[in-house]
């Protein structure tokens, strides 16, 4: 029971993480010193779309779900939970660049205001 209380909540740790990943910069917006947490974060999902690498907290649910007797599953998080519904044929390399791509166009358009602000502000301030 504990080994499968510990997979979900690695699987709603691992939602949670990428819904701060694609939409985090809104929260910024509102609170500027989230930037130190979300920037890494968006580069951090963004780097692991585009170098088709397994974000760490897949293999440490799936390992949890094994000792709690489910079966395991293989891919990524992205693929086993989301893309399967999306892209049935599975996650291409391809897919994995438009992904990568799409988290970076997000939070530039999200910080593009905010950098914007902070320009406007240095230039009032004579900085």
């Amino acid at each position: 029971m504990a080994w499968r209380l510990l997979a979900d909540a690695l699987l709603l740790v691992h939602l949670a993480f990428i819904v701060f990943v694609l939409l985090g910069g809104l929260l910024v917006r509102r609170r500027r010193s989230l930037a130190w947490l979300h920037l890494p974060a968006a580069f951090w999902g963004a780097w692991v779309e585009f170098s088709g690498t397994i974000c760490p907290l897949t293999p440490w649910e799936q390992a949890a779900r094994l000792r709690a007797g489910e079966a395991g599953w293989q891919g990524d998080f992205l693929e086993h939970y989301l893309l399967r519904l999306i892209y049935p044929d599975g996650l291409t390399q391809t897919v994995m660049w438009v992904l990568g791509v799409a988290v970076l166009a997000i939070n530039a358009l999200v910080y593009a205001p905010i950098v914007r602000d902070l320009a406007r502000g240095r230039r009032r301030s004579g900085s």
